[in-house]
């Protein structure tokens, strides 16, 4: 047993003449309505259209990483953590650490030194599971 199948209908063609004289029409009235205003209404319209709009600022690029800090220097990270919260200033450690790094490049180059010699050395890596 065969199903017949429908075949669709074709679609009629759009017209192109109605659409052009429909398009003319508002064309002649927008034209007629320009010619009938004061030349300084015009003039006024376009200056504030031309106003540019105040752009926004661009979000800076943010880079995700990860590090190893010792155990003694990341309770440091949260008392400090802490101490903002007391002052009524709540900061994340992500913003605490990035206010350090504004610090040590206000600094000049001998007290940066001296600040990077104050940290010792750690090795790389992930730690060893304990």
């Amino acid at each position: 047993m065969t199903t017949a199948r429908k075949t669709p209908k074709p679609q009629e063609p759009v017209r192109k003449a109605a659409n052009k004289s429909a398009t003319a029409k508002v064309g002649a009235k927008t034209t007629a309505r320009s010619a009938a205003a004061p030349v300084s209404a015009r003039s006024e319209a376009l200056k504030t259209a031309a106003v540019p709009k105040a752009k926004k600022p661009r979000k800076p690029k943010l880079v995700r990483d990860s590090f190893t800090i010792p155990k003694n220097e990341f309770t440091v990270l949260q008392d400090l953590k802490q101490r903002a919260g007391k002052s009524g200033t709540a900061a994340k450690k992500s913003e605490i650490l990035r206010a350090g790094i504004k610090a040590l490049a206000a600094m000049n180059d001998a007290a940066f030194a001296a600040a990077l010699q104050a940290v010792p050395a750690i090795k790389t890596g992930r730690p060893a599971k304990e």
